[in-house]
């Protein structure tokens, strides 16, 4: 059976095009792969869209797996028919399949159970039936040692009627879509819980239609219900799904519509409720995690693909107290040359410490300082500037840093230095490439996700490593420097093939060309194909080996040379001679035009990293959240992005938070509309809570700012522009006043924002 038709209609692709995705799939390509080297077989589908075909392949076969499943049981059990089979074929989700399959399941020993060996299924439908006959009399029928009043007997009829509704698939779906539709979600506090509980006070008396809520507040609701301080239910209004189960039962008006109506209820209350509450809940906390995964896993993306610094002999500092801050020196290639002690917070060590600074410096050529963010961080800054070293200096991210200092893979590296030692050199390495570090940490431990331990863990997972895998895949790896765990992100490459390359390398030396990958052991054919492309080569023999032109293009990239007269050498980045080639006249069976232009753009820059050149970045001169006060407006850094706003790092240790409804002078619904992360903004301070450490800030409101508290703000700041790479100005940010002397500001501010 092809599930091309179904993902095509689900997707809106053409179904050619979902079945060539299927296939290559099938036939152990990856996504990157598939959607950078065979554009033409698949229309040009990039990885989103054939991630969405692979999701949905796998929800099909689940189903079709559960569909097999119910229909092997109840047939087992003797009680498949034409109509049912009809039935489970017409089934278009689990839920439908389940609903269908619930008269079948095996059952514990409920009160319909109690009652049907009691004898009272004939009463039961007697009452069904609504007739005129006497209910007593009727009830009377079925007394006996076990059932001793009509009381009893009733009860049990209804029993069996209330489970029977429950089982009616038509009533619960017509439910479920009362549910969807019309349930609100509720929470209150607990009793007593209120000083505990503080942190859902938003939540201790709260309502919101279930199809409305966002995910950020279904999540929160849950936590607090998961930890014992909130109270949740799940329902539309009461009678509105009485009188749906009541219009589908209720055919008159006598005693046996009466008794009919209680076990209505009793369905609702005892089952139906409880069951579609649960479902409500799973399917909101489905969504939410859903949404909250794609958050941290776009955060992720966007920090992963960072500005490198590239490669320069960098002085790595991780910032601390009462221990000190410690210093290593690494050369281009981020390898460990020296450590070092220094204390810059004790008054009696700062020229011991500046000494030993200058000293490194000198001896190891360091171009550039990468300091730690936490702790100490922004003092150990100002110590570095003071000493007017004419070097750049950045403040790293280390969120993650602390993790990678105490794991398997950096005890490896580095097994004859302790954690601080480490974590220095991770961050002078985040620095100089932030992609090749990062992927040696758990991503759940870097910092940028919403809600990221509450949600499904597997699927968080899942989806955290396709983003790492498409990082890695679309800056390409150097085949001869990268590490065991970057190069296992490549496209066609495990663990234990990424080791026995790097086995490989230390036995045999750096590779010099791609096609030699074949001689390391388990990589055959096929996986040489899927990552030949993603990795280079920059002093190979053959030129396109430290491109991205797949090793299958060579032979036609040397026509092209050829028929402009040219070798291969002489045609990359000759913007002339690439000008001549036609690229229809070199297709082949399954290189298309879209992958001959591609080729043409790669051999125009090849190489060509994707990521953007990093920027110093400098904070306003306050260092902690009593230096802060409302309305003043300061540079800040995007460092996590959320549905409900984003935050901002001001350089006092605390980020603060910019709501959704004051990032922009229009209606925006969610932050990255807008704001990317890393992105530098200029931000006004609102409201500072220095008991629960929580600044509120806005970007919006900036522009409105008067030009007196804007420099006010800035005049004591320094030059912020970096000798490394040209400066490119981030959005959101207006003229770059720390540049400026008092005067110069101020006829800027004048002329953008009037008199």
């Amino acid at each position: 059976m092809s599930f091309a038709p179904i993902i095509a209609a689900k997707l809106g692709i053409r179904v050619a095009q979902i079945e060539t995705v299927l296939t290559l799939l099938q036939e152990g390509s990856t996504i990157p792969f598939i959607a950078r080297y065979r554009k033409d077989s698949t229309g040009n589908l990039d990885e989103v869209q054939i991630q969405l075909i692979q999701d949905e392949l796998k929800l099909i076969q689940a189903f079709t797996e559960r569909k097999v499943f119910i229909e092997k049981t109840i047939t087992e059990q003797g009680k498949m028919t034409e109509e049912l089979q009809t039935r489970i074929n017409a089934a278009i989700t689990i839920l439908e399949l389940e609903d269908i399959y619930l008269p079948y399941k095996l059952k514990r020993k409920t009160k319909a159970v109690v009652a049907r060996e009691n004898g009272l299924a004939p009463l039961a439908n007697f009452l069904l039936e609504q007739g005129s006959g006497s209910v007593e009399e009727e009830a009377a029928k079925y007394l006996n040692e076990k059932i001793t009043t009509l009381e009893e007997a009733l009860q049990g009829a209804r029993d069996i009627i209330a489970e029977n509704i429950n089982e009616n698939a038509a009533i619960r779906a017509k439910l479920r879509k009362i549910f969807e539709d019309q349930a609100n979600l509720q929470s209150k506090v607990l009793a007593d819980k209120e000083t505990e509980a503080i942190k859902y006070k938003d939540y201790f008396d709260f309502s919101e239609p279930i199809h409305k809520i966002p995910s950020h507040r279904i999540l929160a609701i849950l936590r607090g219900f998961l930890e014992g301080f909130l109270r949740m239910n799940i329902a539309p209004i009461e009678e509105d799904a009485l009188y749906a189960i009541e219009d589908a039962y209720i055919k008159g008006m006598n005693p046996a519509s009466d008794q009919l109506r209680k076990a209505i209820k009793d369905a609702y209350r005892r089952l139906l409720q409880p069951s579609l509450e649960t479902e409500c809940r799973t399917a909101l906390k489905q969504k939410a995690d859903e949404e909250a995964i794609n958050v941290f896993a776009e955060n992720l993306r966007q920090l992963l693909l960072s500005a490198p610094l590239g490669s320069k002999k960098v002085l790595a500092i991780d910032p601390g107290y009462r221990t000190g801050c410690k210093v290593v020196c690494l050369n281009e290639n981020g390898e460990l040359l020296k450590t070092d002690l220094i204390f810059v917070h004790e008054a009696n060590r700062l020229y011991d410490s500046e000494y030993k600074i200058k000293e490194l410096v000198k001896q190891y050529g360091i171009q550039v300082f990468a300091i730690g963010d936490g702790t100490a961080g922004r003092e150990t800054e100002q110590f570095i500037k003071k000493m007017n070293l004419g070097l750049p200096v950045f403040l790293v991210n280390e969120d993650g840093a602390s993790v990678y200092s105490a794991s398997e893979i950096a005890r490896a590296e580095f097994p004859d230095y302790d954690i601080t030692v480490r974590g220095s050199v991770s961050i002078g390495r985040r620095l100089m490439d932030p992609l090749a570090e990062l992927v040696k940490i758990d991503p759940k431990s870097i910092g940028v996700g919403q809600y990221q331990h509450d949600v499904n863990q597997f699927r968080l997972k899942e989806k955290l490593d396709q983003t790492v895998v498409s990082c890695v895949n679309s800056v390409g790896v150097n085949l001869n420097t990268a590490s065991k765990q970057l190069l296992s992100y490549v496209s066609g490459i495990n663990e234990s093939v990424a080791e026995n390359i790097i086995k490989h390398r230390k036995e045999l030396g750096n590779f010099s060309a791609r096609n030699q990958l074949l001689k390391v052991p388990r990589l055959g054919a096929k996986a040489y194909e899927q990552c030949a492309g993603f990795l280079r080569i920059p002093a190979s023999t053959h030129p396109l080996d430290a491109s991205a032109v797949h090793p299958e293009a060579y032979a036609i990239v040397e026509k092209m040379a050829a028929d402009v007269n040219a070798n291969v050498a002489a045609l990359i980045g000759n913007e002339n001679l690439l000008k001549l080639i036609d690229t229809k006249k070199y297709t082949t069976d399954q290189i298309g035009v879209l992958a001959l232009n591609d080729i043409v753009k790669e051999l125009q820059k090849p190489g060509l990293d994707p990521r953007s050149e990093l920027e110093q970045f400098e904070y306003a001169n306050i260092y902690k959240m009593e230096e802060v006060t409302v309305g003043m407006v300061l540079p800040g850094m995007v460092t996590n992005l959320t549905r409900f706003g984003a935050f901002i790092d001001i350089g006092v240790k605390q980020d603060g938070l910019v709501h959704v409804s004051e990032i922009a002078n229009k209606y925006i619904s969610d932050p990255s509309e807008v704001l990317k992360l890393g992105q530098k903004v200029q931000v006004k301070v609102l409201e500072i809570d220095l008991l629960r450490k929580r600044i509120a800030l806005s970007i919006k409101q900036t522009e409105t700012t008067s030009s007196s508290n804007t420099v006010n703000t800035y005049a004591n700041k320094r030059s912020t522009s970096a000798n490394i790479h040209p400066s490119k100005k981030a959005n959101n940010q207006p003229a770059d006043l720390s540049t400026m002397n008092v005067n110069d500001a101020l006829q800027a501010l004048k002329k953008k924002f009037g008199k």
